[in-house]
């Protein structure tokens, strides 16, 4: 049996080495550690999802959400 943190390892790592490897480049794609928060409440889980939507306008990558193409989620 598996643990959540052991399956994010393996989800972080080959992705981490894909991303490095398109990019022809070497280093951390991913932060250290994962944060965990408890959800208690739709309006959490709104806060939680456009959090995850702004980080690729806060990395400069784009200048709204809707513009990165990997975007999982439309708005809340």
């Amino acid at each position: 049996m598996f643990c959540l943190a052991d399956i994010l390892k393996g989800i972080k790592g080959a992705s981490a080495r894909n991303v490095n490897r398109l990019l022809g480049c070497s280093g951390a794609v991913w932060q250290e550690e994962s944060f965990d928060h408890v959800v208690r409440s739709d309006g959490s889980l709104e806060q939680k999802i456009e959090y995850i939507r702004q980080n690729p306008v806060r990395r400069g990558l784009v200048k709204t959400p809707d513009e990165y193409q990997w975007l999982w989620v439309g708005h809340v």
